[in-house]
């Protein structure tokens, strides 16, 4: 249901005030659903029609439970599409109403200017749409069972794709020469020109010698399959798998989804942040009644809460915009203010430059939640809003303070963020022990893989490419490699000379 009149109105008019903010934003419609209909769309991710899967009835029964037991609300909801579509709970009181409507315009501002989602489909509504026929049709064809067995395999790998592909070419274009000329090509090296009886000291054979063998290497490496190790490993599964075209399909709709919600992820803190920030200029400048004060304090300090051990991204999101707002408009940056050592100077620095507005429009515009915290999380920063890390002291029983150097906060911020605090896994080879086996790599960053997910994992992987699947982790502190042929998990530990083989592997 679209909006009534009144609330039309209201819309119009924050809608003017974000566009006189500079906010620049695709048209956005509002639709007023009752709880059940705004749980329908949550459970689908924001769209109203998408393939179906019983993880979406699933989650829907999760949220309506609840909503009915009072555990939790959604206020808001929008997508990121070209117009976006944003959802409005009707029993929502208007003050609330107005907040969710500020938020939206911030999100959609953000979604439309932000670099890490310039790649994504702006029109996503109806890609979903498509999505969801073509698999019904799978399912009418080839019996529901069968495909919903597939589709639990294919999103059980949802997140094993290279989250930086769409900004770059990692793939080499084809040389346009034949396999079999390849692989008859003879190594070569280039010789500098000169008179033959120099020859030996402008062109030493020894260098010559170690020219060539790092040719047959590189050769050797251009042979292998991959040629080096591939993160997007659902588009290897798509490209080597011996699937059936509907089997591929299916996999082609998980990934193209999954790169569709990355930058979602990506910016998570930034963009409720900037989303936050916008709400609160906008609804405390320009649209709040006096009347409506301390719903709306009740509101956002809700929003705003935070608690022991877990990171708000709507709290830390606004504090790090205002907090770069505030230094840009004092010149609190740069080498001049870094190097002062008077404390009496620099807190009262303020070279009144006014930048700040416009240093946040650009923060937006570039950076994701890793170069956010990278870049502007500061010392002062972590001071004043309390951020430390901590440690559970077995003398006391207690956690307690380990750290308030914000190197060490920001070192454990950035470590939860990369890669979305999912595994770095990628392809080592494809024609593993020569027989067609695939063999996977866990990039261990001293959190071993979760071994019950491992295992069911590689058993899905496995059920794709229809050959025993391995991944090389570290379990209990040693190399280890798991695999699955079909009938048995196996596990074995990873003898000393091959760790360094594939070693060296990687890091070609």
């Amino acid at each position: 249901m679209l909006l009534p009149p009144e609330m039309a109105e209201i819309k119009m008019r924050i809608r003017d005030v974000a566009l006189g903010y500079g906010l620049d934003f695709y048209e956005v419609f509002f639709h007023l659903l009752d709880f059940a209909g705004i749980n329908q769309v949550a459970a689908y991710g924001g769209f109203p029609t998408r393939y179906p899967h019983w993880r979406f009835g699933m989650e829907y029964d999760r949220l309506s439970k609840g909503y009915a037991y009072g555990l939790q609300k959604i206020y808001e909801m929008v997508i990121n599409n070209d117009p976006a579509h944003a959802y409005l709970l009707n029993v929502n009181n208007l003050v609330d109403q107005k907040i969710v409507m500020a938020h939206v315009y911030g999100h959609v501002d953000f979604f439309k200017n932000n670099d890490w989602f310039s790649k994504t489909n702006r029109k996503m509504l109806d890609e979903m749409a498509n999505h969801g026929v073509r698999v019904r049709r799978h399912m009418e064809k080839y019996g529901m069972e069968k495909v919903e067995t597939f589709l639990d395999a294919c999103l059980s790998l949802e997140h094993l794709i290279d989250y930086h592909a769409p900004f770059v070419q990692r793939r080499k274009k084809p040389t346009g020469r034949t396999l079999d000329e390849e692989e008859n090509q003879a190594p070569s090296t280039r010789k500098f020109k000169s008179k033959e009886y120099m020859n030996d000291f402008i062109n030493p054979r020894e260098y010559i010698e170690a020219q060539l063998e790092k040719a047959r290497e590189s050769m050797e490496r251009k042979k292998a399959f991959p040629e080096s190790p591939q993160k997007d490993v659902l588009q290897f599964l798509i490209e080597y798998s011996p699937l059936e075209n509907w089997e591929r399909d299916i996999l082609s709709i998980i990934r193209e989804e999954s790169y569709y919600f990355a930058p979602q992820g990506q910016t998570k803190i930034m963009n409720e942040g900037w989303a936050s920030y916008w709400h609160s200029t906008i609804m405390t400048q320009k649209i709040l009644q006096d009347s409506e004060l301390i719903d709306y304090a009740d509101h956002h300090s809700g929003t705003m809460g935070t608690r022991p051990g877990v990171i708000n991204p709507y709290k830390v999101g606004i504090e790090l915009f205002r907090d770069i707002e505030d230094r840009w408009n004092r010149g609190r940056f740069g080498k001049e203010f870094e190097e002062c050592e008077n404390v009496a100077e620099k807190k009262a620095w303020d070279k009144q430059l006014g930048l700040g507005r416009e240093k946040i429009f650009e923060v937006r515009k570039i950076h994701n939640d890793i170069t956010f915290i990278d870049t502007f999380l500061t010392q002062e920063f972590c001071d004043k809003h309390k951020l430390f890390t901590y440690k559970f002291n077995r003398q006391t029983g207690m956690y307690e303070i380990a750290d308030r150097d914000y190197r060490k906060i920001k070192a454990q911020l950035l470590f939860g963020l990369t890669n979305f605090g999912q595994p770095l896994i990628t392809v080592i080879d494809g024609n593993y022990r020569n027989r067609g086996e695939l063999l996977l790599k866990h990039q261990y960053e001293g959190i071993g893989l979760k071994q019950d997910y491992a295992r069911d994992t590689l058993k899905n992987i496995q059920t794709i490419w229809r050959r025993p699947v391995f991944i090389e982790t570290v379990v209990n502190d040693e190399a280890t490699r798991i695999g699955f042929d079909g009938k048995e998990v196996i596990e074995e530990k990873i003898p000393a000379a091959e760790k360094e083989d594939t070693a060296e592997k990687v890091e070609a």
